[in-house]
């Protein structure tokens, strides 16, 4: 088999191509910038990044009774649910019930999503109670929601430290 001037340098044309060939599969090459590659956070602390920033913001909001802003927190499937309850009698917006302070106490994977644990104190009139409450948070789409809330876990009663003795 005899190779043409014209066989010749196609070949010779088709090797000098194929190094930017792989070079733009991710094959070869190493000029890129490496850091451009890689995300810029690990999915898991991503995931916690974006939690703790919907529940803090929801949270706020119900600090400031800003039902638009809390509502905006929520996966849009909560969202009829959320405008039929949240200023009603036992809603997170309630005009009798205020927030002096909320706190959010853990982050941890869950089933349906990130489970953020956080700590409400709940004032009425003269009366102040703080409930434990864990919120779900996925992510819809391309942005991240609060796909859930439901109450938390109280915590664990302190073990007995001395021996009771009836008088």
């Amino acid at each position: 088999m005899r190779l043409t001037h014209r066989g010749l340098a196609a070949t010779a044309a088709g090797l000098m191509l194929l190094p930017v060939a792989l070079g733009g599969c991710g094959i070869g090459g190493g000029d890129e910038d490496e850091s451009a590659a890689k995300p810029a956070r690990a999915p898991a602390e991503e995931a916690a990044t974006r939690s703790r920033e919907r529940v803090q913001a929801y949270l706020d909001a119900m600090a400031a009774k800003d039902v638009a802003a809390g509502r905006s927190q929520l996966c849009a499937l909560l969202h009829d649910g959320f405008d039929l309850g949240a200023t009603g009698p036992n809603g997170d917006f309630a005009d009798h019930f205020q927030v002096p302070k909320a706190a959010i106490t853990g982050i941890r994977p869950g089933a349906q999503g990130q489970e953020v644990s956080v700590s409400v104190s709940v004032a009425v009139g003269k009366r102040t109670v703080t409930r434990p409450l864990v919120f779900t948070v996925t992510r819809d789409g391309g942005d991240w929601c609060i796909a859930g809330e439901a109450p938390g876990a109280a915590p664990a009663a302190p073990s007995p430290t001395g021996v009771f003795v009836p008088e």
